[in-house]
Formats: structure tokens, C-alpha cells, sequence
């Protein structure tokens, strides 16, 4: 049996809000698969995103999480505990929490601009609104986070753009320096992957990434590295935050 695809909006304009949406599904543990979605689905390091959908009569359903099923276009919304059922053909308005996408997508931006301050193999990440981290694998640390934070907000303030293209999986195989993880390959076999790039012509960073992300690099805003910690021997762990860097 086929699963139940659901149109993600969030791919092609991440700064949608709200949007009009129709239940498809609710699957045995309550879980809503919509027709078309806004919430973005927890994956590589991102969490999904929160919100509400309002029911024709006014009514909420609040939305805890957002979840993937058995392929990345099966999105599932997680209500919270004792919402009201919803029922296949409803039609809804669905909200998201966007101050905290936004945080998100700020983060996320900046976790993508410390790939290219320190070029080294990804082992790790984890974007969260306040505190995200990155991992390298550096054989040693040289980088201090003043230095780190420094040239990361350069590339904030020369203000690049952001956008997407798509490019084939033999693009892909072509230009394998494109994926900067050691241990995850991005999905292909779809005949397209999506690419997150930076700067004019992506000349600052291309890489594949399935995320949201701001505009422009400025709307990152003041970021630091808070912390440079050791994971192992060759592993480092890059905290980032945001405001300015602390004065020690």
C-alpha cells in the first residue's frame, strides 16, 4: 500500500507562516498526514517544527512535533496529548510556530557558514533555537573560538545571499567534494538533490541539505562560538550561540 505524500511547502518558500491544508490521513498512533504542509519534519539535525492547526469552527489542534514516516514525504504531525480528533478530508488552517523557525533558520544558516571557517569533515551536528553544535574532525585546535567567531560573523555582515538549486545525482558524483559529512550521504536515486548555497553563484558554499534557511547571511545577526570542545582525538565539538562573544 502505497504511504500517504504530502506537498512540502517549507522546501521552496521557508518564511510561508500559515497556509490552508487538508487532512489526508491519521495514522494509528494519531499522527496527521496533511495534503500540504508548512512544518518542517525533524531530520539531519534539525528539529521539527511546533504550531497549531485551526479547524473550521474556530477550534485548535496544538501540534508538539513534526516527524518523518517511512520516507522523507510522509511529514507527520504529532499533536499534543488530548487534542480533539481530526478526521481524513477536514480542511484546516495551519500555523507554525515562527519565532522559533526563525531562530532555527538563523541557526541553521550559521552552522552552514562554520563549514566554511573550518573546512574539515563533518562527524556531527544539531541545530536548536539557543545553543547548536557542529563537529570536525580536526586533528588539532588550532582555531580558537575568537578567531572562529571573528570570521564567522565576516561572512554575516558581507550579507550573501541564500538559495537553492537542484542539481542530478551525477552532478553529484562529479563534484563529491559538494558533501562535507564523513559519515552520512545525502539520499539520491529521487534523479535530483537539493542544494543549500551561499554567496554569489554559491561561490561561499554549496552543499546538499534538505533544512530551512534565512535569505540573506546578515539575517543570522550577531553569533559566537561559545565553546570549542574535545570529543576523542581528532574530534572537535563547535558550539554556537547567539549575541555577541563574551568578554572573558
Amino acid at each position: 500500500m502505497m504511504e500517504p505524500s504530502t506537498h512540502a511547502l517549507f522546501r521552496d518558500d521557508p518564511y510561508l507562516k500559515e497556509a490552508a491544508a487538508s487532512v489526508l490521513a491519521v495514522n494509528e498512533r494519531g499522527g496527521v498526514i496533511l495534503d500540504r504542509t508548512i512544518f518542517y519534519a525533524t531530520s539531519g539535525g534539525q528539529p521539527g517544527d511546533t504550531g497549531y492547526f485551526e479547524r473550521a469552527d474556530g477550534s485548535r489542534v496544538e501540534i508538539a512535533a513534526t516527524v518523518t514516516g517511512q520516507t522523507k514525504d510522509e511529514i507527520i504531525h504529532v499533536p499534543a496529548p488530548d487534542q480533539p480528533a481530526l478526521a481524513p478530508g477536514e480542511s484546516l488552517r495551519i500555523s507554525i510556530d515562527w519565532p522559533r523557525r526563525y531562530l532555527l533558520m538563523r541557526m541553521h544558516t550559521a552552522c552552514h557558514l562554520l563549514t566554511v571557517v573550518c573546512p574539515y569533515p563533518i562527524t556531527g551536528a544539531a541545530v536548536s533555537p539557543d545553543d547548536s553544535r557542529v563537529d570536525f574532525d580536526i586533528p588539532d585546535a588550532s582555531l580558537g573560538k575568537e578567531e572562529a567567531t571573528q570570521k564567522l560573523m565576516e561572512l554575516v555582515r558581507a550579507d550573501h545571499p541564500v538559495f537553492i538549486r537542484q542539481i542530478s545525482d551525477a552532478d553529484l558524483a562529479a563534484n563529491p567534494g559538494l558533501v562535507k559529512s564523513k559519515n552520512v550521504r545525502p539520499p539520491q536515486g529521487t534523479g535530483s538533490i537539493r542544494l543549500v548555497c551561499i554567496g554569489d553563484e554559491g561561490l561561499i558554499d554549496s552543499q546538499p541539505c534538505g533544512g530551512t534557511h534565512v535569505g540573506r547571511t546578515s539575517e543570522i545577526g550577531e553569533i559566537h562560538i561559545g565553546k570549542i570542545e574535545k570529543k576523542g582525538r581528532e574530534n572537535r565539538r563547535f558550539r554556537l550561540r547567539f549575541g555577541p562573544l563574551p568578554v572573558a
